[in-house]
Order: structure tokens, then C-alpha cells, then sequence
């Protein structure tokens, strides 16, 4: 390694997160090999993670190799690369050439959000329909919206997005509230032109003021809540260094990327490995209405916005309380110039209830203990919708995903009750889904793992079971790709139990840790439609596939605009063994959104996840040697 090398990195571990001299090396080793030029774009750009064997095998001082992967977009003639660069070698390692009618577009970046409220408001056929509606397009807020795939004359291979107005009436109006409806403009974003208006129908504008944050509409603050105040004198539990953290038992190190946002990685505890890395691969939130308008609303947040590239800035009080330990997060912005979020990730620990208690009129004791969870988190805004992705770590070797949806639900105008809710006079909002899938590459106790389906069954009357009293556990092992897409079942309590085949705890059982599904719907769309062959993830609540480092994302790699059948379906059609081997665990959970009149207009906090549990991972109750609380009772006013 060079001297100019050393000053590109200050990386001590290859699983560190992106830093600022990083991502300025970067662009420089790719405008040195010709890469970049005036209108070349940054459409993407993280860490390019090492094979998972050398991660396992990297010890403190090993040389490191520093790689990044970058999607470049050339905004004049709309052709892309798909690109790997080290900037510890200052070498471009491989350069693709990408066809988006096959692979699908690279995603939509600020630069192309900024361009389309002109492009819209130069076409005569937009303004015309704008006026005839007494509006003007001065006061319309241009919303770019992903086209989806649809197979329409004159799309294949362009690069195209769906663009609704929203009326503003001032400069601090929430234009949300006053949807232009029944019009909508299909614009080329390469040749900055709009390529169809459909003017279908003239919808009043609803007026009502969607203003949460404006007295006139909310009315004078309540003046009773208290505050709370959470301290921690002597400090928290946990320790920081660098990205890994320590609290409690565990041990992990933290990441961050555009596309994923918060990654978790080596997560063990009790120095026994259980999960080699976790995030949140992809969301698509669809859509019910069918209007010729609507039909094609499906957005892949993270594919196809690369949402954590707008993650907050997060504030004590506000966003996070206690003791706080606060990370950031460096990204690379449209042009390929470093810009770090401030507080993009908040780490602290909290209380969270009764741990385990117990009165016994044998023994005469009397004991209990309280729960504590570390909690790691960020929330991320991308256009109307804000989301919260906060993980938890438990006392007892328990590990929970919490997605909180909030923000501002998508309107329209309302018209009947078959699709969408009225939440205000004349104003709609559509029926919707938020489905998350979550990339779990687990590593229970070692990396040879299985799953088994664990569910209730029933026994009917029997000589064995005369009263009819007995259900037992019912276990299946699911051995291949094929057999391990599976869906909940919350009638028969079913989970999935990801075992060790190599490890056997003190009973004889292998280890495991279980996968506790929430349950609810998959993806509703019905099986022929264009979001059911790109969102094909979504329609099952496990997947299980080999590992394989190049499946990263369960939609595939470039999701906008891609015509469907790529990630998942494609992987797992190998139907590859996944009994005793490497794997990972895909689980889609989420949201079925029937807005209410409650959530207009600012949406309270709507939960979704799923928890993974220790079971025979511990020969007992790993938390015995929590103590009680301080002078060795609970106490009150």
C-alpha cells in the first residue's frame, strides 16, 4: 500500500463503514480510468463487503482491500455501468455495461427529482389540462413517481417516470391535501420530455388544509403531559468502538449504505455466533386503486430510491431518549461528492418491563428482575411516507425488528369508498400495502444451518387421546429451496426453528434460534399483474435460499423498471439444497393499510416486524445473573 492508499482509508476492519476520503478516492480512481464526465451521475455507491470467509478470517492488522461498488448513470443519453473500484489499489476492477429493457434502470436520483417539474410545465398538453381546471401550474408541486413495468408501445429500455400534481397554496401549505386528480404525465427523463398526458378526468380539488403543523388547524398545544427524564449517572452499559458495539453479552458491528440503511453485522452472544449480517433488502408498497390514473402505483423504496439516502438526522429528545450514543453516515450524493448525515444512527439502552418474576408460597421467595433492550435505529423520509427501522437486542439472547410507518399517507381525490378512505372533505386515501423484506444471513452457533417449519397440531380422539385434550409439536425440515418458501400460519402457531445440525444442547436437541412471524397478508395483487412478477418476494413470508455473495437484494439488483422474475424466483429456481449448509433467510412482513380518518393529517406511528428467539440455544434461563434493582427492591411514590 502507497502513501497516496493510506490517506484513501482510515478503515481498520473491511466490514467499516463508507468514510468522506473513501468516497473522494473513489471518484478520482474513476475519473482517472474515464468513467465520469459532465452529465455522469452517481445513482449508487456503498462498500463492496468481502467475501464472507475472508470477513471470518480477517484478524487486527490484516492488509485490508478497500473496494466500492457504483451505479453511474449518464444523464445525456441514459446509458449505465455497473462498476467495482478499489481505492486501496486505486484500480477499477470491472466495468458492466447495462441494458435496462433486460436488467431494469438504475434508480431515480435528486438530480432527475429536481428536473421534472420543468419538463412537466413546458408541455403544452400538461399546462392546457392544468388551465382548464383553473389551476396554475406555478402552484403545482410535480411529483416523480417510478413507472413500474407494464409493456406499454415506446417504453421498453427508456427511462421513464409517472408524475401526479399537488396543488401548494402557499409556501408552508402540505400540498398532500389537495391532489390534481385524474391527470397524470409520462415523462422521458433522458430526453426531458413528456411522452403522454392522460387528461382521463376532472376531479374538484379538494381545499381542506392538511397543515399539522399550523395552530389555525391543530388547535393550542395541551398543557398537561409531564416531562420524563431518563438518566443513566453512572453512564450506559454498552461500549463503543468504532462500528462494533458490546452490550450485555452481545457483540456486533454496525454499517449503513443508501440502499439498506442500518446494517447489522457478526452479531454473537456469549461469543457464539447467530447472525453474520441482517437488514431491511428491499420494500415495495402497492397500491389498490385501478384507475387508468393509479393502476401502476407500486414503489420499491429501497430499489428503486435508494431510501436511506434521505435518512434524518436524528435529535435527543425528539427522536431518541436516554443516555445516547449517536453514529454517522457517509454516502456519496449525485455526483459523486462525499456527504455525511449527521446522527444518522441512534444506539442506546432502555428499560422495557418485567424480565422474569416469581412469588413461591413453598419456598417463600419472592423475586424480580427487569427487562433491558439495546436499541438501534434510524428513520428515513422518502416523499410522503417517513419510516423508522428500530432493531432490538434483548437480556436473554432475544432479537427483535420494529418498522415504524408514519408520515403522510398518499391522497387522491375521493370518488367512492371501493379503494380508498375519505380522510378529509373530497379526499382520499387509497387502500395500500407496505411489505418489507428482511435479509437474515444467520450463522446459529457456526455456519451450518437448517430450518425446520415448527407448528401446533391437533390429535383427534383416540384410545391414546380419549378426551380429546392432546395437541403436540408438529416438526418439518425444509431441505431444499423450493420446500423452504413458505407462508405463515397463525392458526397453527407456526414458526421456523433455524437449527444447527453440528450442536446439540443438554437435552440432545440441536440449537436453534426460532423465527416468530407476525402473519399478516403477503402481497395482494393478484398473481398476473406486473407488481406480482417484480415483487414476487413478497408473496410468501420465507424464503431460504444458499448463501451466494451476489444475491444481495430480494428483487434483484436494478428493480426500476424491471419487468419482473429477477431475485428470488430466479435464485431459488436452482432449488439448491439448504439442509446443513450456508444460508439465508428472507422474511417479508409488513402492513395492510385501510387508512382511518385518525391518520390524516400526519399519520401516528403504524408498527410491523418480527422477533427471533433463543430456543435450546441455552441449556436455562441465560439471564440467572441479572440483579435486581437498586437496594434490592422495586420502590415507588
Amino acid at each position: 500500500m502507497t502513501l497516496t492508499d493510506r490517506a484513501a482509508t482510515t478503515a481498520t476492519h473491511p466490514l467499516d463503514p463508507v468514510s468522506e476520503p473513501e468516497v473522494t478516492a473513489a471518484r478520482r480512481v474513476l475519473a482517472d480510468a474515464g468513467l465520469l464526465g459532465d452529465a455522469v451521475r452517481f445513482a449508487f455507491f456503498a462498500l463492496e463487503e468481502p467475501a464472507k470467509a475472508d470477513v471470518l478470517a480477517f484478524r487486527t492488522g490484516d492488509p485490508l482491500d478497500r473496494r466500492f461498488r457504483a451505479l453511474l448513470l449518464d444523464l445525456a443519453d441514459g446509458s449505465s455501468r455497473d462498476v467495482v473500484v478499489s481505492v486501496t489499489r486505486s484500480t477499477v476492477d470491472s466495468v458492466t455495461e447495462l441494458d435496462p429493457a433486460v436488467s431494469g434502470q438504475p434508480p431515480i436520483i435528486d438530480t432527475e427529482f429536481e428536473l421534472v417539474e420543468d419538463i412537466v410545465n413546458a408541455d403544452a398538453t400538461w399546462t392546457e389540462a392544468l388551465a382548464r381546471r383553473g389551476i396554475d401550474p406555478a402552484s403545482v408541486r410535480s411529483v416523480p413517481l417510478s413507472a413500474g413495468a407494464y409493456d406499454l408501445p415506446g417504453e421498453a429500455g427508456r427511462r421513464i417516470v409517472r408524475v401526479l400534481g399537488f396543488q401548494q397554496f402557499h409556501e408552508k401549505d402540505h400540498p398532500w391535501a389537495h391532489p390534481v386528480d385524474g391527470l397524470v404525465a409520462y415523462v422521458d427523463l433522458t430526453r426531458r420530455e413528456v411522452v403522454r398526458v392522460l387528461d382521463h378526468r376532472e376531479l374538484p380539488v379538494p381545499q381542506e388544509p392538511g397543515n399539522f403543523d399550523d395552530p389555525a388547524q391543530t388547535g393550542p398545544r395541551r398543557t398537561t403531559l409531564k416531562p420524563i427524564e431518563i438518566t443513566q449517572p453512572a453512564g450506559p452499559s454498552f461500549s463503543v468502538e468504532g462500528s462494533r458495539v458490546r452490550w450485555e453479552n452481545w457483540d456486533l458491528r454496525l454499517g449503513f449504505n443508501e440502499r439498506e440503511g442500518l446494517t447489522l453485522h457478526q452479531l454473537s452472544f456469549h461469543e457464539r455466533p447467530v447472525l453474520y449480517r441482517a437488514s431491511v433488502a428491499e420494500m415495495v408498497v402497492p397500491y389498490a386503486d385501478p384507475s387508468p390514473v393509479r393502476y401502476w402505483q407500486n414503489y420499491f423504496d429501497c430499489g428503486e430510491y435508494m431510501f436511506a439516502r434521505y435518512a434524518n438526522s436524528l435529535e435527543l429528545g425528539c427522536d431518541c431518549l436516554g443516555e445516547i450514543r449517536y453514529f454517522d453516515a457517509t454516502i456519496a450524493d449525485d455526483f459523486g461528492q462525499p456527504r455525511t448525515i449527521r446522527n444518522a444512527i441512534c444506539l442506546h439502552e432502555e428499560d422495557f418491563g418485567v424480565l422474569w418474576k416469581h412469588s413461591d408460597m413453598f419456598a417463600g421467595s419472592s423475586e424480580t428482575r427487569r427487562q433491558r433492550r439495546l436499541v438501534i435505529s434510524f428513520f428515513t423520509t422518502i416523499g410522503n411516507y417517513d419510516y423508522g427501522f428500530y432493531w432490538y437486542l434483548y437480556l436473554d439472547g432475544t432479537i427483535q425488528l420494529e418498522a415504524k410507518a408514519t408520515g403522510i399517507t398518499f391522497t387522491s381525490a375521493f370518488t367512492s369508498g371501493e379503494f380508498a378512505t375519505e380522510v378529509a372533505p373530497g379526499l382520499g386515501a387509497p387502500f395500500h400495502q407496505h411489505l418489507f423484506s428482511a435479509r437474515l444471513d444467520v450463522c446459529v452457533d457456526g455456519p451450518r444451518n437448517a430450518v425446520d417449519e415448527v407448528e401446533a397440531e391437533r390429535l383427534p380422539v383416540s384410545p391414546a387421546n380419549p378426551y380429546g385434550n392432546a395437541f403436540r409439536e408438529s416438526r418439518t425440515r425444509l431441505t431444499s429451496e423450493s420446500s423452504a418458501a413458505r407462508v405463515a400460519d397463525n392458526s397453527r402457531a407456526r414458526t421456523w426453528h433455524i437449527v444447527n445440525p453440528d450442536r446439540r444442547n443438554r437435552a440432545g436437541r440441536e440449537v436453534a434460534y426460532a423465527l416468530y412471524p407476525e402473519g399478516q397478508p403477503t402481497l395482494l395483487a393478484d398473481e398476473s399483474s406486473s407488481i406480482h412478477q417484480r415483487a414476487a418476494f413478497a408473496t410468501k413470508h420465507l424464503w431460504v435460499t444458499r448463501y451466494d455473495p451476489a444475491e444481495r437484494y430480494p428483487a434483484g439488483d436494478l428493480v426500476n423498471q424491471h419487468p419482473g422474475g429477477a431475485g428470488l424466483p430466479a435464485w431459488t429456481a436452482a432449488d439448491r439444497s439448504v439442509d446443513g449448509e450456508d444460508i439465508v433467510l428472507w422474511h417479508t412482513f409488513g402492513l395492510t393499510h385501510f387508512p382511518r380518518l385518525e391518520d390524516w393529517p400526519v399519520m401516528p406511528v403504524d408498527y410491523a416486524g418480527f422477533t427471533l428467539k433463543p430456543v435450546g440455544f441455552f441449556d436455562r434461563n441465560p439471564t440467572l445473573d441479572v440483579p435486581p434493582s437498586p437496594n434490592g427492591h422495586c420502590h415507588g411514590a
